[in-house]
């Protein structure tokens, strides 16, 4: 019924109306995620009923508004990313045949070839130390001072790169941005360029080089009546590699997305206001190598209700958090004469913000107990900030490479509407509110 609503919202055309209608109630957080599911629901919608072609590839030559004028790409700067391109040619060949195309192997290799040729590189989730890094830091110096200089930065995404031409004058800084890739025939072709001043450039203290701006694109005029934001973050200094790792193996697998984890304080004594359930959806496919079976109804109006047996759901968050079964069921809704769980998967009504922060460790303290203590910052590209906030997390690690989570306590965040993008479940009495009891 919400969809069918939509769609005929979408196909009159009357994208401002429901804006008018619903975005003058509720806060900042409940307006932007209204918005963001409008959206959603729209882009979904054009792809199902045709009008568009999964995600519509740009062709070579497109035509890019720069400067206000539209014209077509420069082919010098094509011919500047094909030989870019030749530079790594055979470490890309390699690594497609052995399907590491995405490895940190191939990435540092790749990173370090364009280095060792001159230009600044990083890759695109800044997982490598960055190439060049020095070149960086003079062109920020060179904005500062508010002289005249230009600079290249290539960052790797998987089949091919993103080359920023940088060029600054009196303090402002333009940026013409090509995303260059290789087809399924490994033809090498330019999938768009765009043009845009910086509206926001900063270097930050904890090594990031943030910029922002914004282009006119007819697809996502179509969605969101308004030009098309681009946000970059860019890890210019080096980070130890034993963060990386700790990084990749605690806190990236989790992350901010659907679960509280690194966004509540709690210890083993005082859980606080952890979501189990939410653990169980985070912590089931790592353990069993599967998807959660436990899936949302198929209908917007039915909310699914689903017993989980106590061994299956006990032996999920037994396994990553200290915590025993009276704690476990108190915070839970346990049925004991089913031996179960209730559980109610996250529906429509629960879906986050789609762009939200990414955790980096930064420093690290072995403790005299066997556990670690991470300081983990959020990294948050669209809100053009390095630390969004920082978090203390302390992990026990234990035999055959198994660990637990110990604490996490929350670091520099000023309030709630700093995580504005988590949506946590719903109460059983919003959920019979919505739902109507049915199962």
């Amino acid at each position: 019924m919400l969809l069918e609503k939509i769609k005929k919202f979408w196909k009159a055309g009357l994208v401002e109306t429901i804006k008018d209608t619903f975005m003058p109630f509720g806060s900042k957080k409940e307006k932007k995620k209204i918005l963001t599911l409008f959206v959603m629901a729209g882009t979904a919608i054009l792809v199902m009923t045709g009008c568009c072609n999964e995600l519509q590839e740009v062709q070579e030559n497109r035509e890019i508004v720069v400067d206000n004028e539209v014209r077509l790409p420069n082919e010098d700067d094509f011919d500047d990313a094909v030989s870019i391109a030749a530079i790594y040619r055979d470490i890309y060949d390699e690594a497609v045949e052995t399907n590491t195309l995405s490895s940190l192997e191939t990435l540092r290799r790749i990173v370090a070839r364009l280095g060792e040729n001159g230009y600044v590189a990083v890759d695109s989730e800044n997982q490598v130390d960055m190439a060049g890094a020095e070149q960086v830091i003079e062109f920020c110096k060179a904005v500062d001072e508010k002289k005249s200089a230009m600079l290249t930065i290539i960052v790797i995404k998987d089949f091919g790169f993103r080359k920023f031409d940088l060029k600054t004058e009196d303090g402002n800084v333009n940026i013409v941005r090509g995303y260059y890739q290789y087809d399924q025939d490994g033809c090498f072709q330019n999938r768009s360029t765009v043009s845009y001043p910086a509206d926001i450039w900063q270097y930050t203290e904890e090594g990031y080089l943030l910029f922002e701006g914004s282009y006119f694109s007819d697809e996502n005029y179509v969605l969101t009546l308004s030009d098309t934001p681009e946000h970059t973050a860019l890890r210019v200094l080096p980070l130890d590699e034993k963060c990386r790792e700790l990084n990749r193996k605690y806190i990236l697998p989790v992350g901010y997305e659907q679960n509280n984890i690194f966004l509540t304080d709690w210890n083993e004594e005082d859980i606080g206001e952890l979501d189990f359930y939410d653990i169980f959806d985070n912590f089931y496919p790592i353990l069993h190598g599967q998807s959660v079976p436990y899936v949302a109804d198929e209908s917007l109006a039915v909310g699914a209700v689903y017993q989980i047996p106590e061994e299956i759901f006990e032996n999920v968050i037994m396994t990553y958090f200290n915590v025993n079964k009276e704690a476990l069921r108190r915070e839970t809704t346990y049925n004991p004469e089913k031996a179960a769980y209730e559980y109610r998967p996250r529906g429509f009504y629960e879906v986050e913000y789609p762009d939200i922060p990414y955790p980096e460790v930064v420093s690290y303290t072995e403790n005299q107990d066997g556990t670690i203590t991470l300081i983990v910052n959020a990294v948050y590209p669209n809100g053009n900030t390095s630390m969004a906030y920082s978090h203390k997390t302390v992990i026990r690690p234990l035999e055959e490479d198994c660990f637990q989570y110990v604490s996490n306590q929350m670091m520099n965040l000023i309030d709630e509407h700093d995580i504005w993008w988590h949506s946590n479940r719903l109460t059983k009495e919003e959920w019979i509110e919505i739902y109507g009891g049915t199962e």
